[in-house]
């Protein structure tokens, strides 16, 4: 129960305390209720803490669903450019190989030419040498041949390695021909390897 005292004290008591002045009003507070109105004003300021932190976390929430949104859109358009390009760069690595094959029969067609051409000319200028046969395995050139001296053989190698076709010109073997009554003759196998061309 509240008291509320409006009125003045009396004129006749405590006239030390100040004179005639008016006295302020004074208010008592008596029992603030039952316990469980206590616990029922606990429990709704729990509530109303609780329904603003739900309502923040749900406010965070509905935005984190909209920029997870718009990430997902953005993904879904990187994973169309990246299919893209992907197939582009299949185009391209397949016509790079055709290209590559293409000129990789040009210069298997004009190379067996040029190293005819090469070495007629190289035979030609060295004096006294006779090819009779000439294999070509990949990079691996054999000559066999007859030449007057072995000097004559030693100009042949030296010749091979001006033209700069070969990246070495190696003698295998080499031996006089006995067949040739007449003459000095000398069989001779050379095993040239190419370069890079």
């Amino acid at each position: 129960m509240i008291k509320i005292n409006l009125l003045e004290t009396a004129k006749g008591k405590n006239k030390r305390a100040g004179g005639g002045g008016p006295s302020m009003p004074t208010m008592e507070i008596g029992e603030m209720g039952s316990p469980k109105l206590k616990v029922l004003v606990i429990l709704v300021a729990a509530g109303l803490a609780n329904l603003m932190v739900w309502y923040r976390l749900d406010h965070q929430g509905k935005a984190i669903a909209v920029r997870m949104e718009e990430a997902q859109k953005k993904n879904r358009e990187l994973a169309d450019v990246k299919a893209r390009f992907l197939e582009r760069q299949t185009q391209a690595n397949n016509y790079k190989r055709r290209v590559d094959v293409i000129d990789g029969l040009r210069n298997n067609q004009t190379t067996p030419v040029n190293l005819m051409a090469m070495l007629g000319e190289t035979v030609n200028n060295t004096e006294a040498v006779w090819l009779s046969k000439m294999d070509e395995t990949g990079p691996s050139v054999s000559l066999e041949g007859t030449a007057l001296s072995t000097d004559a053989v030693a100009n042949l190698i030296a010749n091979l390695q001006k033209t700069g076709f070969f990246q070495s010109v190696e003698i295998k073997e080499t031996w006089q021909d006995d067949q040739l009554k007449d003459m000095q003759a000398f069989q001779f196998i050379l095993t040239c390897q190419r370069g890079k061309s």
